[in-house]
């Protein structure tokens, strides 16, 4: 790759040594404060539930205040223990609002440990870790993360459930001081009624009613408090495309947009983008658990990337992001590693089929020449035109179409998906349907005469990228494969070069494993990933492809080191939307159109085939 250009001259100085590598901040700062956050909550979890920490002869020489033990101090131990479990994640991650309540916390903790008898050592350990933090002040200035109103009714959930046993734990550490034998029940009914400040079945001597009354009252309000919060606190925006920022990268992808097939991808609604200085080129993506996810290489001119990645990871630093890129090009995985310091790793292969060269002649083809020539003697026909040239009612009745053949409650895709059909916006993008008219006598579908869709957006002025596939599921096997047989032979007339198909995740590897002479550690991978292909779309999606005889082009996942690839694999799932983190199918409310699902014409396919990673 040539050097950059002289009117990129700010950004390749600012370039010379990013921040990231000109002084990095040792990252073992703030795991070790979180490690010790967890200890000291234990710590006082167990100050304020187990009498035996509190009235061991082992402890009797660490009491600083003598006399009768205050049951508020006890509430306060629970809660204070709690909170800093809670907050040991954001102080990992440098946040600053953890930081804060941590620092409020410790001494309300050191407070409750000394008057309710613990031990020094616990008042000692949270008194060093408050020296610490503050100490380090300067590592926690990470911002908060964008926000969610589901955040509370998972806090309500799993904060009460772990209250509930806390709370069960504290009626239960008094055996001897107990009165009667109470049920188990009995105990339950008394933990739920203390959370919401009542008397409950269970009664106490020597005065223990009260300590335990106090507790269990703390607990409930630290859960109606915390959930409240989450509820109502002021909302901070999630990254989402502003008109300004799609204005800005469709001026991009028409100057630069035939250099990468999942360019037009970045138009989706769901992503932020991020600029260089000059404005040539952006990065754009979306932030799930807590990792900046980019898609893609990025948009605009090569020369002016540098300037766009310094952003993306200027801004990841700011909030304590973990910067990861998904499904870039072998040009844009050298960038972005050269710039970054980060590693790559190849993910799988785009199927790219180059049109003046593609004929269904040959037996290599023969399979798909003979599965579209049996379709199209059953009265199927296609048509494939350009978004623009449909008519208002029957793009409706294939938007309609689209969402109703979705086997999943959510649209899936990312990287390669821009969930959309839309004459306005997305003019320029094709259209393929397959067509069966109705028998003498039957009535219509509820989508007329349409059986299947293929939906492509442009690659460029010359290419075009597979978006979306779906089919009825009561039409034939095959509708795949005749729609993108129609689409290649209705290129031409499109001034359609290249048309980009599904993207085969770890394609090479099942392509080694199968070879004569692979070595046993190929075939156990290949073997896991056909094992795993029983539920994705991994061997499926490659045999599909390949019968198409494209050619392969590799793309990557970028990451900064390999114990981040978990979460980016799981953030990259959510994303995909192959992994739901919600309310379960069955409390969700319905729509008014049941989901079908989409059959795929491959036998050995499941049964949605969508472009995703």
């Amino acid at each position: 790759m040539s050097d950059r250009l002289d009117g990129e001259k700010s950004e390749t100085v600012a370039w010379r040594t990013p921040r990231w590598l000109r002084g990095p901040r040792p990252e073992s700062v703030p795991t070790l404060i979180g490690t010790a956050g967890v200890v000291v909550g234990l710590l006082n979890l167990a100050a304020g539930m187990f009498p035996r920490f509190r009235h061991s002869r082992m402890h009797a020489l660490a009491e600083v205040l003598p006399g009768a033990v205050s049951p508020l101090a006890a509430a306060a131990s629970i809660v204070v223990g709690i909170l800093l479990l809670l907050l040991a994640h954001g102080l990992k991650r440098r946040k600053r609002r953890a930081w804060v309540a941590a620092v409020a916390l410790l001494p309300v903790g050191i407070a409750a440990q000394l008057v309710y008898r613990h031990s020094i050592f616990g008042a000692v350990l949270s008194f060093l870790l408050l020296v610490f933090l503050v100490w380090h002040r300067s590592e926690f200035a990470a911002l908060p993360d964008p926000r969610s109103r589901w955040k509370a009714v998972a806090n309500f959930i799993v904060l009460g459930g772990v209250s509930f046993a806390i709370g069960m734990v504290i009626v239960s550490a008094h055996p001897h001081k107990i009165v009667g034998s109470p049920s188990f029940w009995d105990k339950a009914q008394h933990v739920l009624w203390g959370m919401f400040g009542f008397e409950g079945p269970v009664g106490y001597t020597h005065k223990v009613d009260y300590t335990v009354g106090y507790s269990l009252g703390a607990l409930g309000l630290l859960t109606v408090a915390t959930t409240a919060y989450l509820a109502f606190r002021p909302e901070h925006p999630v990254a989402r495309l502003t008109a300004d920022d799609e204005q800005r990268l469709r001026e991009l992808l028409a100057k630069h947009g035939g250099r990468d097939s999942l360019g037009y991808f970045a138009l989706r609604h769901d992503k932020g983008a991020v600029f260089s200085p000059t404005g040539k080129a952006a990065v754009c993506y979306r932030v799930i658990s807590g990792v900046m996810l980019a898609s893609g290489d990025p948009i605009g001119d090569v020369e002016a990337w540098p300037g766009a990645i310094e952003r993306f990871m200027e801004e990841a630093r700011a909030h304590s992001w973990t910067p990861a890129v998904t499904g870039c090009s072998e040009t844009g995985g050298q960038v972005w590693t050269r710039e970054t310091g980060m590693d790559a790793l190849e993910l799988g292969d785009e199927a790219i089929v180059d049109v003046p060269d593609f004929t269904l002649s040959g037996r290599a083809m023969r399979n798909v020449r003979q599965m579209v020539k049996r379709i199209e003697r059953n009265g199927y026909e296609t048509r494939v035109r350009r978004v623009r040239d449909l008519e208002p009612a029957e793009l409706t009745r294939i938007q309609r179409a689209a969402d109703a053949w979705r086997d999943t409650d959510t649209e899936r895709g990312f990287s390669m998906a821009l969930g959309r059909i839309d004459a306005v916006t997305d003019g320029d993008a094709v259209i393929a349907t397959a067509h069966l008219a109705p028998a003498e006598g039957a009535a219509d579908g509820p989508f007329g005469d349409l059986k299947a869709m293929q939906h492509y957006v442009p690659w460029g002025t010359d290419g075009i990228s597979l978006e979306l596939m779906r089919r009825d599921r009561d039409a034939d096997p095959g509708m795949n494969e005749l729609l993108i047989v129609a689409s290649l032979q209705a290129a031409p007339d499109l001034k359609i070069k290249r048309v980009s198909l599904n993207f085969a995740v770890f394609r090479s590897s099942l392509e080694r494993g199968e070879k004569l002479g692979a070595g046993p550690v190929i075939r156990i991978w290949r073997g896991t990933l056909v094992f795993l292909s029983r539920w994705y779309q991994i061997e499926s999606l490659y045999k599909f492809n390949d019968k198409f005889q494209p050619r392969w082009e590799p793309r990557f996942v970028v990451f900064r080191n390999s114990r981040d690839i978990p979460r980016i694999g799981l953030a990259t799932l959510q994303a995909e939307g192959y992994l739901e983190l919600g309310l379960p199918r069955v409390l969700r409310r319905r729509k008014g159109t049941e989901p079908q699902p989409c059959a795929h014409t491959a036998e050995a396919a499941p049964p949605a085939v969508e472009k995703v990673a």
